[in-house]
Order: structure tokens, then sequence, then C-alpha cells
């Protein structure tokens, strides 16, 4: 079996921000890890499709799929979604690239 990769929805600015501090610490749109206790990934593009439907709607500016290795990484499944305990480790995103729905 391949490696498994779990997606996360970022505007592109905190992509920005995350690569200078060397981690990701977004939950979702406007939401910290402080602030929700994890970071909302999901697990194929039908999912990453319903978070932009219910977060991301109404952003203009430009958003990234994140491509993560779970691996050694605190995900927790809750509600059908992986959820991240814990700050993202920039060298645990695999890819980085537009989302265009």
């Amino acid at each position: 079996m391949g490696r498994m990769t779990i997606h996360h929805l970022a505007l592109a600015s905190d992509w920005h921000d995350a690569r200078t501090a060397g981690e990701y610490r977004i939950s979702t749109l406007g939401r910290t890890l402080e602030q929700e206790g994890f970071i909302h990934c999901s697990r194929d593009l039908a999912q990453l499709r319903d978070v932009h439907t219910a977060y991301y709607r109404d952003v203009t500016g430009p958003l990234l799929v994140l491509d993560i290795d779970p691996n050694g990484l605190d995900i927790r499944i809750e509600n059908g979604y992986p959820h991240l305990y814990g700050p993202l480790p920039i060298t645990a995103v695999t890819a980085a690239h537009p989302y265009t729905g």
C-alpha cells in the first residue's frame, strides 16, 4: 500500500508565513490552532471541496492545497475528518499547489 496523504486548505499568505516560521498553526479560516485545538484536514479532494464550501467560499485571495504526509503526526479521525493535534511542521508538507475546486 502506498503512503497516505491528507490535505489542508490554506490561504497562500498563511502558508508563506508558516514557511518563514517553520511550522503552520492555522486550524481553518480565521481560527488558529490555539483557538480550535487542532488543525482541520481532509482525507480526499471531495472533503476538501466540502471545507471550501463551508468556510472559504467568499475568499478572494489565492488558496493552496497542502499535501501532508501524516507519518509521525498526531492525527485523529473525528466526524470523518482527519484532525492534526499540534502544529504542522513544514517538513511534513510534501506539496503545496493552487486550489482549483
